[in-house]
């Protein structure tokens, strides 16, 4: 950090394989047959690691795992059973410090929504791509307009924000340290997954949420 200056007041979170430990829609493709979900998570991987932009495949892989009303409840009882050890703690205590903490997701919003709500964390600081259904919950389609559906969308989302600074950004992929030039500092979070081109660009390397709040709080 610059300036000798430490702690942060705001901290922007990346929700899939960071605030929890599973790849959302990696997660709704494994469960339709073993060839799609590993074709999903290869795509995932890769736009992870910035090999491919995010742009390229995210409505691809939508399109291939078309998730119903059932999937995205799915989905969200899994994202709450995967939530990352001492999270919920860590967000309390963020809380308590009079910190903002958003999420800002590739992910389904619909899905995110009931993790918020048990973390305590505002709706209207849930930032996500909304899944579009039918009347009868069947697939109808995604928020395509959403930068969050893009390589370079959370720093768009984030700078629109205008968040108390200092600001802190955490996540594990490409598209999290894409914030990078919007805020204060970026931590690269390897508490469940380690992506190297990530983690050399970043302010900060943490695997824990305990190291998250000594980071924000100090």
């Amino acid at each position: 950090m610059s300036g000798g200056e430490t702690g942060f007041s705001s901290v922007v979170l990346d929700v899939d394989s960071t605030l929890c430990g599973i790849e959302g829609i990696d997660w709704l493709a494994s469960r339709r047959d073993p060839a799609t979900g590993a074709a999903i998570t290869a795509l995932t991987d890769q736009a992870m690691r910035g090999e491919i932009a995010l742009d390229s495949v995210y409505g691809q892989r939508l399109a291939a795992v078309r998730p119903s009303r059932r999937d995205v409840e799915a989905l969200a009882a899994a994202y709450l059973g995967a939530l990352a050890p001492g999270a919920a703690e860590a967000v309390r205590a963020l809380h308590a410090g009079a910190r903002r903490v958003v999420l800002v997701s590739g992910g389904l919003r619909e899905a995110i929504l009931p993790v918020s709500a048990h973390l305590g964390i505002a709706e209207a600081d849930v930032h996500a791509v909304s899944v579009r259904l039918t009347s009868s919950g069947h697939y109808d389609g995604y928020d395509a307009a959403s930068p969050l559906a893009t390589a370079t969308g959370k720093r768009k989302v984030v700078e629109a924000l205008a968040l108390p600074r200092r600001v802190l950004a955490v996540g594990d992929g490409a598209t999290d340290l894409a914030i990078r030039p919007a805020v204060d500092g970026f931590a690269a979070f390897t508490g469940f997954v380690r992506r190297e081109p990530v983690v050399a660009a970043a302010d900060h390397v943490i695997d824990s949420f305990a190291q998250l709040v000594e980071l924000v709080l100090s």
